[in-house]
């Protein structure tokens, strides 16, 4: 993301990229999308493969290099403001040895925006490209286009300042009390094991950050044994503060509270629960790399500076 004249990331009449780095969208849910996109006053522009399917994997939106190819000519379009990542799933991963990371680096940094299984492309454009990026639902699934505060939510966070702007949730607890401040890393809990020992890989350095963490459709077993990699890779050492957003379809939220007080709680920093990002209804729209003070104590929120 850059800073752009006015008061948000986007202006009315800015040309965006949709593109499936992940698992192929419904049709219809294009069609939505790109109806939304264009009442909020964008000129949206579909990637030449944002309905392929890949040839033997129906769970992907085409072959690896054609997604690829569609994030990296949006990306390097001067004409194209942002890049919407529009559906998640899995598929992510098996494109960050594809992209060329020199030209990205000589394109002009705009937004990249979604969630879930893009997380992968989060944590590239962050330690590669050096850039913050926009953690927000996408924009061709029920989960945003069926959710009226979602919409809101990423609304606000495309056209307003962000600066300033606060975060919290119904269920927002204090786990472990305190303040923190610190450039906001992570996402979605799964996808940032899945990329732990890459060669190439910079080596992880998360100190003086906030870490964000949410998943979905995960077994509790598979929760522990996801945690535990983060931890015994080193992910949280440093950290001045973690806010956990939602945990939706994974088993009992009393049970996932009880893991991460027994797994999380002993780092002794600041930690919130439920923070309201993630997969969870009127999810927020909360940008990646970028400084925020967590406030874990009476109302627990994240701000950003």
């Amino acid at each position: 993301m850059t800073a752009r004249p006015g008061p948000g990331l986007l202006q009315p009449g800015d040309r965006v990229g949709l593109v499936s780095p992940s698992g192929t969208p419904t049709e219809e849910n294009v069609q939505r999308a790109v109806r939304l996109l264009t009442g909020w006053g964008l000129d949206p522009v579909l990637g030449a493969h944002v309905l392929d399917r890949h040839p033997r994997a129906s769970y992907l939106a085409g072959t690896d290099a054609d997604r690829a190819g569609d994030i990296q000519d949006f990306w390097c379009d001067a004409s194209i403001a942002a890049v919407f990542c529009i559906r998640g799933g899995y598929g992510a991963v098996r494109l960050l040895d594809l992209l060329d990371v020199e030209r990205l680096r000589a394109a002009s940094p705009k937004p990249l925006i979604g969630s879930s299984d893009v997380t992968a492309l989060h944590e590239y454009w962050a330690e590669h490209l050096g850039l913050p990026t926009l953690f927000a639902p996408m924009v061709a699934t029920d989960a945003l286009l069926d959710d009226d505060a979602a919409r809101r939510h990423l609304h606000e966070a495309l056209f307003s300042p962000l600066a300033g702007r606060e975060y919290t949730g119904a269920a927002a607890e204090v786990l472990v009390p305190g303040r923190a401040t610190g450039v906001l890393t992570g996402g979605t809990l799964s996808l940032l094991s899945m990329t732990l020992g890459a060669r190439g890989r910079p080596p992880i350095d998360n100190r003086g950050k906030i870490g964000l963490l949410e998943d979905v459709t995960e077994d509790m077993y598979r929760l522990d044994g996801l945690l535990m990699s983060l931890l015994r890779a080193g992910w949280f050492e440093g950290m001045t503060g973690l806010a956990l957003g939602s945990w939706s379809k994974c088993g009992e939220l009393h049970e996932v509270k009880a893991l991460v007080e027994e797994l999380l709680c002993p780092m002794g920093i600041p930690l919130v629960w439920e923070l309201g990002f993630g997969h969870g209804p009127a999810a927020h729209s909360i940008p990646l790399g970028v400084e925020a003070t967590l406030i874990a104590e009476g109302t627990p929120r994240l701000v950003l500076a």
